[in-house]
């Protein structure tokens, strides 16, 4: 596995990894419109790289592919963190934190899904507040976090 920073050529596969790892490994904890109001398959391409490209960044590639991505702000907030579905449990979102965390002055927060809670839990972080999150008329849960 080769971690790499951030290219803005990389947003189209980044938007389709982001869709196809909601829709199918958040697929337990979510319902098909809760998933539909997360990632909704017509990313604003613009957007996603000026907030990618403001953030560090950085890129999982294992065999010339993207397996996953993670970006955090300079204020330790770890914005996404994501793992293609073939890719999963294979230590690629603990390298991207690991990368992450060594780069960012902590302390280090994140609004980690139903999915990612157990994750960053065993990384330390703590659940501040479970909260409700409005995404296009439907309502998400997540967890605020914080290490």
């Amino acid at each position: 596995m080769l971690l790499r920073p951030y290219r803005t050529e990389d947003c189209p596969a980044l938007t389709k990894l982001f869709y196809q790892t909601v829709h199918t490994v958040n697929a337990k904890d979510y319902t098909p419109p809760q998933l539909d109001a997360w990632a909704d398959g017509h990313p604003d391409l613009a957007a996603w790289d000026r907030s990618l490209s403001a953030h560090l960044s950085l890129v999982a590639v294992c065999d010339g592919v993207i397996a996953g991505f993670a970006d955090m702000a300079p204020d330790g907030y770890l914005d996404r963190l994501y793992v293609h579905r073939d890719f999963q449990r294979q230590g690629i979102a603990t390298a991207l934190c690991d990368a992450l965390e060594q780069a960012v002055p902590g302390p280090y927060e994140t609004h980690a899904s139903i999915t990612a809670r157990p994750f960053f839990e065993q990384r330390g972080y703590r659940v501040v507040r479970q909260q409700q999150v409005l995404r296009k008329g439907i309502m998400l849960t997540n967890y605020v976090m914080r290490k």
